[in-house]
């Protein structure tokens, strides 16, 4: 099989670096929300989740053209963010990420708070009684015991973003160089005549990389439990 053309090559960094800003800026929303719908009672704690989990039941079209309606130039998000700091979203990559972030969200949240729920609340108590602010606690007893529960959300919210393909097309379209990630580039080549190979190339390419980071997040998730359970 031939190698990767310059193009493919570009929708694989591209969707990379996609991936893993969506990733990135999820991850602390993630852990406090994960916390407080956990944790805490509150009023509209119902509407919070179902606001959060609601990209895993709508089509991801669907998604994309609220971000398009929200955050695109004439939206009332993106006109804001475009007039006052000339930050433009739409068709741009770092409009793909957000897309992206917002898909992979539920996946992160739910991982984490599965994992916060499964610590053993006598421990944060027992450093409570030591006179621990409820911040350290959280730093020092609970951060630790949810680790596992944190990369595994990582690596789903990274794995949804390397696949996402409804919400992104519809709300950054399919640009080459800009915001061409792999699912996009797969449906541009199977839509001409010779571009099967490429789109078995980057199908291959996604794969790997899907493989890869299942293999890491598992390795990790093991260190880290080894350490926390470490006397």
């Amino acid at each position: 099989m031939e190698g990767l053309s310059p193009e493919e090559w570009a929708a694989v960094r591209l969707s990379l670096k996609v991936a893993f800003v969506a990733m990135a800026a999820s991850l602390l929303p993630g852990i406090a929300i994960a916390f407080l719908l956990e944790r805490k009672r509150f009023w509209g704690r119902q509407a919070l989740d179902v606001l959060v989990h609601l990209p895993l039941v709508l089509p991801p079209v669907a998604v994309g053209w609220f971000l398009l309606i929200g955050f695109g130039r004439r939206g009332t998000i993106g006109a804001f963010l475009a007039e006052q700091f000339g930050i433009v979203l739409s068709f741009r990559w770092t409009g793909a990420a957000l897309a992206c972030a917002i898909m992979g969200f539920p996946l992160l949240v739910r991982a984490i708070r599965l994992s916060i729920a499964s610590v053993d609340r006598r421990l944060e108590d027992a450093a409570g009684t030591l006179g621990a602010h409820p911040a350290w606690v959280f730093l020092v007893v609970t951060l630790p015991l949810i680790l596992p529960g944190i990369i595994a959300g990582m690596v789903l919210s990274f794995a949804k973003a390397m696949g996402e393909f409804g919400a992104t097309i519809t709300f950054v379209s399919n640009i080459p160089g800009e915001t061409q990630t792999i699912p996009s580039a797969i449906y541009a080549l199977t839509q001409v005549p010779g571009g099967e190979g490429g789109a078995m190339r980057l199908t291959l390419v996604s794969i790997a990389i899907s493989v890869a980071a299942l293999w890491l997040s598992e390795w990790l998730a093991r260190r880290v439990g080894r350490r926390v359970l470490a006397p």
